[in-house]
């Protein structure tokens, strides 16, 4: 008898069952990494600091973090750090205008490819990855579909046209000194 191809397919039901840390993307499980080590906590807190300082005067959009994004009933992922421009109910259900991953060696291919697919196809107008070890961080821009680069940032200020207002977000305040 041959070897019969057998794969899981789970739904946001499933998900919601699960204990620990889970991402579900297109209805396969990935169990996210233990715990960060301190710079990428570092940077991911500096990262919300610096959004949530950005958008004291624009009422309209928040800054979130670690949050479950329910993309479909296939997919719910939890980014490091967002900017969403409404008001959500207890969960995120529409897309964000910005996304920011730091990238950890245990979940770079994840997010260099299959996230930056899913983040495209869901409409992300802005994808950021974020090397803490490098001080870069990669920043994406949807145009016509497509993600085109914008370019490497560390130390430099970048203005996110967002419809209902702008940020200016200073590289410089995200790295340990």
């Amino acid at each position: 008898m041959g070897a019969v191809e057998y794969c899981e397919h789970y739904t946001r039901k499933d998900y919601e069952q699960w204990e620990g840390d889970w991402e579900l993307i297109y209805g396969d499980a990935y169990a996210m990494a233990p715990s960060p080590v301190f710079n990428h906590q570092f940077v991911s807190g500096k990262i919300l600091r610096v959004l949530d300082e950005a958008l004291d005067k624009c009422p309209d959009c928040h800054a979130v973090m670690e949050m479950d994004w329910d993309v479909s009933e296939e997919t719910v992922v939890r980014p490091d750090s967002m900017v969403i421009c409404y008001e959500p109910d207890e969960r995120l259900t529409k897309r964000p205008e910005i996304i920011f991953e730091v990238i950890s060696p245990g979940t770079a291919r994840r997010d260099e490819i299959l996230k930056f697919d899913l983040y495209r196809s869901e409409g992300v107008p802005f994808y950021l990855l974020v090397y803490p070890d490098q001080r870069k961080a990669k920043l994406y821009r949807l145009e016509n579909h497509e993600y085109r680069k914008v370019g490497d940032f560390s130390d430099e200020l970048h203005r996110f046209e967002l419809g209902k207002c702008a940020i200016d977000f200073d590289f410089s305040k995200i790295w340990r000194q």
